[in-house]
């Protein structure tokens, strides 16, 4: 790799490493409301919600379509986070 192209690369990931810092600020917020969902919720089998799944992941792909970005990106994304705040959710039941 030349000079330069390392130089360019250097500065796109450093791009990179502030959206990450950014996306880290969003999550902490989204896990504090997630929370707040969790306290209001009264049995186990009210975490899992699959026509809200369901209707997230259809909005997500229509937002993709209209920003231009690919949805199958996207989508596995948000399927990944849903499942961890899930997975959050059932360890944390229990500490309300």
């Amino acid at each position: 790799m030349s000079p330069l192209k390392r130089k360019k690369l250097s500065k796109i990931r450093s791009e990179l490493d502030k959206l990450d810092s950014t996306l880290m600020l969003i999550i902490k917020k989204r896990t504090n409301l997630v929370k707040k969902v969790l306290k209001l919720k009264d049995k186990k089998n009210q975490i899992v919600d699959e026509k809200r799944i369901k209707k997230i992941l259809q909005n997500i792909r229509k937002k993709s379509l209209k920003n231009k970005i690919d949805p199958k990106i996207t989508n596995r994304i948000w399927k990944n986070m849903i499942l961890s705040y899930i997975d959050f959710e059932r360890r944390n039941f229990k500490k309300k």
